[in-house]
């Protein structure tokens, strides 16, 4: 199993998912959202996996780039926006082949083989 955690260093959902696997003695590699991002073939792998843009969203966050998001209609707009900016991404996103989660997700985690 290959384990891809991307998130910041200051969320602690993506601490929690880190402290999660390692319990386990799951081998993962972990992705600094903020220095490094996600490539656009990584990008586009979890946003298909996630099932679709608004599950990607971290809605809650007080940004005025979250409410233009808000009011855009096209799906395609909304990705080309948090593509560009990946801080409007809910973290961690866990990612195991083609299987991926956004946010804190022990229960689907545990069924990945």
């Amino acid at each position: 199993m290959n384990i891809q955690i991307f998130g910041t260093s200051k969320c602690f959902d993506t601490k929690k998912a880190q402290r999660w696997f390692q319990e386990r003695r799951i081998k993962f590699q972990y992705v600094d959202l903020a220095k490094y991002g996600m490539s656009g073939g990584e990008f586009d792998s979890v946003l298909r996996a996630v099932g679709g843009i608004d599950r990607l969203v971290n809605w809650e966050a007080r940004s005025p780039d979250v409410e233009l998001l808000r009011y855009l209609s096209d799906p395609r707009q909304k990705e080309d926006r948090v593509y560009e900016n990946q801080r409007l991404i809910r973290t961690p996103v866990v990612r195991s082949g083609k299987q991926a989660t956004a946010g804190y997700c022990p229960e689907v985690w545990s069924g990945w083989k």
